[in-house]
């Protein structure tokens, strides 16, 4: 295992070094990107007869647990570490929208996105039941703070659209994952969803998350405003992380969910209450580096992930629709709330359609995907997860910067000038 670690924490500083030093895309985007180029050259070599390289590649990936990883791994430290520098003032501003996107807007897309697909694969003669749909809908519905945060800043969003956006990523993924856990667990259990059960499952997962992220948080933030030694109060925050998503875990409460309160929590209260200036440098940058370094270990895996994924090109015929309907259903959820509370909130000019389009899609949807258990639908969806996910974040991940300089007055903004980040 300290191998594979070795050897994957190895490629991604080279390819990060790579993009940095010539290709100069957004530093996760830059090396998602060597990452595919890199796996259609293997592909391209098995076909002319070099298999060896492409098995033993195939081999060392097979080895990685990317659900597990990602999910049981890596999401507690990205999601803590995002919510650590949201100013929760900003942020209460847009409460009641941010809620019902990461609420309600996840079931509505759920259904409409899940009907949409079960109707597609019908066409297409692709076998997946309607409850399967829903489970897609659930995987891909979530907008993922992890490629959304890097990318927003660095395509120069105001403040008041990063804010939203962020705020909107950091709980729908939470909560997505939770409805995502419901619709698996009843359709590869053959058992039937009723909306009481459903309720009661959702509140104990998202509540129980939300009140065990607040007790968690306090503790820490208790222990660090007794002290001023910033090493064994970034020592804190790192435990507050590794030992509260365990204990979600073992609680079966929403992790997800916990991390982004906690981080909340002590990016706010502590910062201002419990961090003495050097203190909080030291935390400040302990965690984006922590960021930092697992986006791009991130972004590489997504990239090599293209040799483990099976491919038919019927699967295409299915996606490219879906990708329409997914920012239709997108737009759709931004737009009539917003249109709604344009009385009590002054939202600025275009922030539908830059709302809409960084909405990307990214690991989050991947790992939920390659954790379903083996049936004849699990290749379909997690193919065309792959597709919506790289359509997500090479297309609308390299262009957000652009519609954000058209959309902005004073903000002249292009994918170009990001590649600087």
């Amino acid at each position: 295992m300290l191998n594979i670690a070795a050897l994957f924490i190895t490629i991604t500083a080279l390819f990060s070094w790579f993009n940095y030093r010539f290709v100069r895309l957004p530093a996760t985007i830059g090396v998602m990107v060597i990452a595919l180029v890199m796996s259609l050259a293997l592909i391209a070599l098995d076909h002319l007869g070099f298999t060896y390289v492409t098995d033993l590649t195939e081999q060392w990936l097979g080895s990685i647990n990317f659900n597990a990883l990602l999910m049981d791994g890596m999401l507690s430290f990205l999601l803590f570490a995002g919510a650590l520098h949201v100013d929760i003032d900003k942020l209460r501003r847009y409460r009641y929208s941010i809620g019902f996107l990461a609420s309600v807007g996840v079931v509505v897309s759920t259904l409409a996105i899940g009907s949409a697909a079960w109707w597609l694969f019908n066409t297409f003669n692709i076998e997946v039941p309607y409850l399967y749909c829903l489970v897609f809908g659930a995987l891909i519905s979530p907008t993922d703070p992890i490629a959304v945060l890097g990318i927003m800043q660095s395509a120069g969003a105001p403040e008041d659209m990063e804010i939203k956006i962020v705020g909107e990523s950091l709980f729908n993924d939470g909560v997505a994952v939770v409805v995502f856990t419901l619709l698996a667990g009843a359709a590869t259990a053959g058992e039937q969803l009723t909306a009481t059960h459903s309720l009661m499952l959702f509140g104990e997962e998202a509540g129980g998350g939300l009140l065990l992220g607040l007790i968690v948080g306090y503790i820490a933030y208790q222990m660090m405003k007794s002290i001023d030694q910033y090493q064994v109060e970034v020592l804190i925050s790192l435990a507050l992380v590794l030992g509260g998503y365990a204990l979600a875990t073992w609680l079966e409460v929403s992790g997800p969910i916990a991390m982004v309160i906690a981080g909340l929590f002590i990016g706010n209260r502590g910062r201002e209450h419990a961090m003495s200036e050097n203190t909080r440098r030291y935390v400040d940058g302990f965690w984006e580096l922590i960021d930092e370094i697992l986006n791009a270990v991130l972004f590489v895996l997504i990239g090599l992930e293209l040799l483990l994924i099976p491919f038919e090109s019927s699967y295409l015929l299915v996606a490219g629709p879906l990708i329409l309907i997914i920012l239709a259903v997108r737009l759709t959820t931004i737009g009539l709330p917003m249109m709604a509370m344009r009385r009590w909130v002054d939202y600025r000019r275009g922030t539908t359609r830059v709302l809409t389009w960084g909405g990307l899609r990214g690991g989050i949807s991947v790992a939920l995907a390659l954790g379903l258990p083996e049936s004849e639908y699990r290749e379909p969806i997690v193919m065309i997860t792959y597709i919506i996910v790289l359509f997500s974040i090479l297309v609308q991940g390299l262009t957000i910067g652009k519609l954000v300089g058209h959309v902005v007055p004073g903000i002249d903004k292009s994918s170009s000038e990001s590649t600087h980040h």
